[in-house]
C-alpha cells in the first residue's frame, strides 16, 4: 500500500505552502480511480470544486463541493473521481503540534465527515487567507486551525450526549431542502413537539437560533455552487432560498468577508 509523504497528494498540485504546525495543498484531481493508500500525517480534505467518492475501511463519502472530511494519520483509503473537474483544499496537521492539541481532547479520533456549517465556514476562510499570503498569513491560519479543531471537538462531545430525535429530524429537514420557507409552526409539527420548546432548545443542539441556522446553511449551499460558472449568481441565490441577489450578496459577504463575484474569482486564479 502506497504512504503519502506529507504534501504529496495525487493530482496536479497548484499551491503548496509549509508552515511550521500545519502543510496547505491546492490540488486538483486528476486520476479517475487512485487505489489504497494512506498518508502520514492528520490532515483535512475540502471539496472546493466538483466530485469524488472516498472510502475506508468503515464508510464511502459521496464528497460534492463543500464536503470536509477529517482523516486520522495512516487511515487506509481511497478515490474514485467521476468525470469532470474536481479540485481540493488538504490542510495536513504537524504531528507536534497536532498532539498538543489533542493533550485532554479525547474525541477527534479516527476518519468521519465534518458537517458543522461554522467550522466548513472557517475552512472557507483558510482557502482565502492562503490566497492572501502576507505576512499575517501563518497567523491566522494558526488561529483558524485551532478554532476548528476547538469547534470539532465541541461538536463531537455533544454529538456523544443523549439528544432527542428532533434534532436529527431537523438537520435533515433544513439540509434536504434549503430553499423551503419553513415556519416555526409547520416545523414543529412535522417534528411533533410544540413551537415554544424547539424555539427554546433549538440553540441548545446548533449554537444558534433557528433562523441564524438556516441563513448559514443556505450560504454554505451557495458557496458550494459558486465555482459552477454555468449559474449566474442571481440562479445561486434562487436556488439557495434567498429573496433576490442582493438579499443573497449581503449575506455572503457577512459571512465570508468577501462577495460571491470576488470569491469566484479567487476560485478561477488557479482553474
Amino acid at each position: 500500500m502506497k504512504n503519502l509523504k506529507t504534501g504529496n497528494f495525487f493530482g496536479q498540485t497548484n499551491q503548496t505552502i509549509n508552515l511550521d504546525f500545519a502543510t496547505i495543498t491546492d490540488t486538483e484531481y486528476t486520476h479517475d480511480k487512485v487505489d489504497w493508500h494512506y498518508h502520514d500525517t492528520a490532515y483535512f480534505t475540502f471539496i472546493l470544486d466538483g466530485k469524488v467518492i472516498e472510502g475506508n475501511k468503515k464508510e464511502v463519502y459521496n464528497c460534492t463541493a463543500g464536503t470536509l472530511l477529517f482523516h486520522n494519520w495512516q487511515d487506509p483509503h481511497y478515490n474514485i473521481k467521476p468525470k469532470g473537474y474536481t479540485r481540493g483544499f488538504y490542510i495536513e496537521l504537524q504531528e507536534g503540534w497536532f498532539n498538543a492539541f489533542k493533550q485532554g481532547h479525547g474525541n477527534l479520533q479516527g476518519s468521519f465527515e465534518v458537517a458543522s456549517p461554522d467550522v466548513k465556514f472557517l475552512f472557507y476562510k483558510l482557502f482565502k487567507e492562503t490566497k492572501i499570503s502576507d505576512g499575517l498569513t501563518p497567523l491566522n491560519t494558526e488561529a483558524m486551525l485551532l478554532q476548528v479543531l476547538g469547534e470539532m471537538q465541541g461538536s463531537r462531545l455533544t454529538d456523544a450526549k443523549q439528544k432527542p430525535v428532533w434534532v436529527s429530524t431537523i438537520r435533515e429537514l433544513l439540509h434536504d431542502d434549503v430553499a423551503r420557507k419553513f415556519t416555526l409552526t409547520e416545523l414543529a409539527v412535522m417534528l411533533n413537539v410544540h413551537p415554544a420548546h424547539l424555539s427554546r432548545d433549538f440553540s441548545k443542539y446548533f449554537g444558534c437560533n433557528l433562523g441564524e441556522y438556516i441563513r448559514k446553511i443556505r450560504v454554505q449551499r451557495a458557496l458550494s455552487l459558486v465555482p459552477n460558472t454555468n449559474l449566474s449568481l442571481t440562479d445561486i441565490a434562487l436556488t439557495c432560498g434567498f429573496a433576490d441577489q442582493s438579499h443573497f450578496t449581503r449575506s455572503f459577504k457577512a459571512f465570508n468577508g468577501v462577495n460571491a463575484m470576488q470569491y469566484r474569482q479567487l476560485l478561477s486564479g488557479q482553474r
